[in-house]
């Protein structure tokens, strides 16, 4: 099993930084989900800011979410 979200920070260019519970902290691109189905809500800067860690995860106040695994695996180290 992949490390879980343990912190979530929205940046302004619809990334998010996120911390897991081994310690590492990473960068995720929300920006290729945009244009997808539900995922266009977040394109509102005020819901995406709304993000939030949620049971090993991250999930926004509309109820978007997105896997645990895909946040750990398509995410970049941050130095």
């Amino acid at each position: 099993m992949n490390p879980r979200v343990s912190e979530v920070k929205p940046g302004n260019d619809f990334t998010l930084l996120l911390t897991f519970n081994n310690g590492e902290v990473k960068s995720f691109d929300v920006k290729p989900y945009l244009g997808i189905g539900i995922f266009k809500q977040l394109n509102d800067v005020s819901v995406f800011n709304s993000v939030r860690p949620f049971l090993g995860s991250i999930q926004w106040s509309n109820g978007v979410d997105l896997c645990p695994d895909t946040l750990y695996l398509e995410s970049v180290k941050v130095a």
